[in-house]
């Protein structure tokens, strides 16, 4: 069982990379069972790809390990965008969900309410760009049978209150989009009724990697429209008259083809030493990296405009620079080897537990360099 140091130790990202919440760089785990997949599948011995197979077994079961549901109620989705996909084209009724809500769920709903005409969408305005449930309590109406929101905002760093979420919206579903949690945040996830995301960021588990997880109520009441052949009842789909199966149950009737089965183990194999090492200890060492990153932000004069208190933050500092200062920024962010995201203008910080000193020495060293030509 690895410690925390030396789960960070498996990582080789470079000094000044602070950019997790777009992608996290893989480390040994994501990278031994990429080689591992690889070897099966160029040597192909007599008995070997039955492992290939049971890489889709195994990923829901990691990935359940971490939501704190059983690993029938999970399936690997190729990306958070197609989970979502899955679960806009499935609704009906109305759906609630902030203006500033992330593409992958605007862009869905969207799509799924012109196809079908099925679904319609009630957009409300957060709370100074924050997601609470008073906002969420007054965009409700009658017609609305879902909530969407993201755990974490991308663009502010805000922590969601899952529980008062659920606690205002009664019976309706909560769909929660967990790219920007899970691997860096104990939520009470079994306040949603689907979540999903991806093993691109916190899960630094690469490319390629997602999951749809959905309470028997979700189960129940949402269609599975885009549901392929592997998702048939009773097997494979293998009778080819011209009899066509209606999907299984559960997660599984939202499976399309074949699956990638080296995406499969990476995010297996992350996951499992995500759990291995403790969401807990994950947390407390990126949330005292963020410290450190918001102390020079004050130290250099610049506004950060996250969240400071621990419990409504993850890993993400968003500073914003005086208006039109936000070249000048990034120029010097650039210049000292710092890899971070511009949102508007305002320029994304994020940290993990292989984020060391060096990189904070380069972030102090571009953020003196923005106070001198600030001052210049």
């Amino acid at each position: 069982m690895p410690t925390l140091d030396e789960y960070a130790a498996e990582f080789t990202d470079e000094p000044g990379y602070l950019d997790f919440a777009t992608v996290a760089p893989i480390g040994e785990a994501a990278m031994a069972e990429e080689r591992a997949q690889s070897l099966l599948l160029s040597t192909a011995r007599f008995g070997s790809l039955t492992a290939i197979v049971d890489q889709e077994d195994r990923v829901d079961a990691a990935i359940a390990a971490l939501l704190g549901v059983a690993p029938e109620q999970v399936v690997f989705q190729p990306s958070t965008s197609q989970a979502l996909m899955h679960v806009a084209f499935g609704l009906t009724g109305g759906i609630a969900l902030s203006r500033g809500e992330h593409p992958a769920t605007s862009y869905a709903v969207a799509r799924a309410a012109d196809a079908l005409g099925v679904l319609h969408a009630t957009r409300f305005t957060p709370d100074h760009d924050r997601v609470t449930p008073a906002s969420i309590a007054d965009a409700l109406t009658g017609s609305v049978a879902a909530v969407a929101v993201s755990a974490v905002d991308d663009r502010t760093g805000h922590l969601v209150d899952l529980d008062g979420i659920r606690q205002v919206m009664g019976d309706r579903l909560l769909i929660v989009d967990a790219s920007q949690a899970l691997g860096v945040v104990e939520a009470p996830w079994e306040a949603a009724d689907v979540v999903v995301g991806t093993g691109r960021t916190w899960l630094r588990a690469g490319y390629g990697t997602g999951f749809l997880a959905l309470s028997d109520r979700a189960a129940e009441q949402l269609v599975p429209v885009w549901s392929g052949w592997l998702a048939a009842a009773g097997g494979h789909g293998e009778d080819r008259t011209e009899q066509v199966s209606p999907p299984t149950g559960g997660a599984r009737a939202y499976r399309v083809g074949y699956a990638d089965p080296t995406a499969q183990a990476r995010l297996a194999g992350a996951a499992e030493e995500v759990a291995t090492v403790g969401v807990a200890a994950i947390r407390e060492r990126v949330l005292a990296t963020c410290a450190q990153i918001i102390e020079l932000a004050d130290f250099a004069g610049l506004n950060v405009v996250s969240p400071r208190d621990d419990a409504e933050r993850a890993g993400i500092v968003v500073i914003e620079p005086p208006s039109g200062a936000i070249t000048a920024l990034t120029a010097a962010l650039h210049n000292h080897g710092i890899t971070a995201a511009t949102i508007g203008g305002a320029v994304r910080l994020s940290a993990h537990v292989s984020t060391r000193e060096d990189t904070l020495d380069l972030l102090r060293l571009a953020f003196a360099e923005f106070q001198n030509m600030s001052v210049a």
